[in-house]
């Protein structure tokens, strides 16, 4: 069995926000309460429309925010409750590569000194010793020797990626949250990064969380997917399951807009109607029954809760 290297349990995140002169503050869930484990060398994909909750996760995972409720233990190490000092050691441990290498990288700074700098705040090595990491892992995405003496706006895309993919992986973290990290990348280069991370999995066994909105990415990439919908997860399962027959409405609707080059791979279109509810007045009982086809009573008043279905867990009360 793969080590566990992060286990969240009803992790939440809301925020206190402000909605005019006259009117009282409102609370936004952001993140409503999820629950996922991460092995060694897995990969989850979290997958959802835009306001799902998939960067407020993210943020949680990185510990950028405490969380409002819940726990986030991070190699066995609760991180909700830990101090300064264990913080600074779990945030070595995980990492993130962000969605636009053009705006993720400093550029007033080499890319030598762009890798070096985590080792230089972080690691108690030698100049010498940096240097031959920053070499070394430089060479493993696939980047030239002499592009370490170069500056972020003198490469592609697809080398600023890697750039930002070797900064993230310097430290030797166990868990990477990759965030949209191909989005902003051209078809042909897409690929050539994800096999990247794949690669780069299996050499250090670093388990990722990637966060997409792409599901013909994440079904190359994924072990499982997390379906998000409103701050909270509606469906968790493998993904050959969940891909082969999906099971909440709202994951069959995603997955019925996925296009399929062959005939056979195309899925019956499943339109949802309406608008994403808002966060600060969100629906009684389902967040998802006034777009859902399926919706009954039961759904109004009464929130689903995830339960085990067909191998994986999916919160709806008619499935």
């Amino acid at each position: 069995m793969s080590e566990l290297l992060l286990d969240a349990q009803d992790l939440a995140r809301h925020y206190t926000v402000s909605r005019g002169l006259f009117r009282p503050k409102a609370t936004v869930k952001a993140l409503a309460g999820v629950s996922f484990t991460l092995a060694a060398k897995k990969t989850l994909a979290v997958v959802g429309e835009s306001g799902c909750g998939k960067s407020t996760l993210a943020r949680q995972l990185t510990l950028i925010e405490p969380p409002t409720r819940g726990s986030l233990k991070i190699d066995g190490t609760d991180a909700a409750s830990a101090d300064k000092a264990t913080l600074k050691r779990l945030r070595q441990r995980v990492q993130m590569v962000f969605q636009n290498p053009f705006a993720s990288l400093n550029p007033r700074k080499t890319v030598a000194t762009t890798l070096a700098e985590p080792l230089l705040i972080n690691a108690p090595l030698s100049a010498a010793e940096r240097k031959e990491r920053v070499e070394a892992l430089a060479a493993k995405v696939g980047l030239r020797p002499e592009h370490l003496r170069r500056y972020p706006h003198m490469f592609s895309g697809g080398q600023r990626q890697r750039i930002a993919i070797a900064r993230a992986m310097i430290l030797n973290p166990g868990i990477v949250v990759a965030d949209e990290p191909v989005s902003a990348l051209d078809v042909s280069i897409q690929a050539q990064i994800l096999n990247l991370f794949m690669d780069l999995q299996d050499e250090f066994g670093t388990g990722y969380v990637f966060i997409s909105h792409n599901l013909s990415v994440v079904e190359h990439v994924a072990d499982e997917v997390m379906v998000m919908y409103l701050g909270a997860a509606v469906e968790i399962g493998e993904k050959k399951r969940l891909f082969a027959a999906p099971l909440h409405p709202y994951t069959r609707a995603l997955m019925s807009a996925t296009p399929a080059l062959r005939k056979a791979d195309r899925r019956e279109r499943i339109v949802i109607h309406g608008e994403l509810p808002s966060p600060l007045q969100p629906p009684s009982g389902c967040t998802f029954h006034k777009r859902c086809p399926l919706a009954v009573p039961r759904c109004i008043a009464e929130v689903p809760q995830l339960r085990e279905v067909d191998g994986r867990r999916v919160a709806c009360h008619v499935v």
